[in-house]
């Protein structure tokens, strides 16, 4: 697992209690991940020129890209990426440096950019692009490129938002026991 994290410039990712990452992705730099979050195969993700925050109950699923954006002259605090607590990441998304917020569910595929905030209970369409600086509203799902406010989430959906988190909370638990 080890060999998976990386340091960079001194900093490597800190994990907090019961994290699991697979030994196929790459982290490196100054990611924190927070409680019962996980990191499936093949995710690549870099705090180098910038810092990035997972929250508690967070998976990023195979395949995913996560980086940040550099501060500069005209942006003095770049774009750091932080991730909320209780978000699915699906299978090969990509995040830059943009802000997610908790009980969230990003589609297969989905792109969010520089700048971007996704409120918290949102759903956003597998596929999808959020340009940078776009703020998706608390409650509704979006799709389309760029994503576009489709109707309000049913209370189904609001349920089923923690609940996918949760699923990969015991999938992860028992990717750990296998390891011990």
């Amino acid at each position: 697992m080890s060999s998976s994290l990386r340091s960079y410039k001194g900093v490597t990712p800190t994990l907090h209690q019961d994290v699991y990452i697979d030994e196929a992705c790459v982290l490196v730099g100054d990611i924190d991940l927070d409680d019962d979050s996980s990191i499936w195969p093949l995710v690549a993700a870099r705090g180098d020129v910038n810092h990035m925050k997972i929250g508690k109950r967070t998976n990023v699923q195979d395949g995913t890209i996560l980086h940040v954006t550099r501060k500069s002259a005209s942006n003095p605090n770049g774009h750091p990426l932080l991730i909320g607590d209780d978000v699915t990441v699906g299978h090969k998304a990509m995040l830059h440096g943009c802000t997610v917020g908790n009980r969230i569910l990003i589609g297969m595929g989905a792109i969010i950019l520089d700048g971007a905030i996704v409120e918290d209970d949102v759903i956003l369409g597998a596929g999808s692009l959020v340009p940078p600086n776009k703020v998706l509203k608390s409650g509704f799902l979006y799709v389309g490129s760029p994503a576009k406010q489709i109707r309000p989430l049913t209370e189904a959906e609001l349920k089923f938002l923690p609940e996918s988190a949760e699923n990969y909370v015991r999938l992860k638990n028992e990717y750990l026991q296998e390891s011990v």
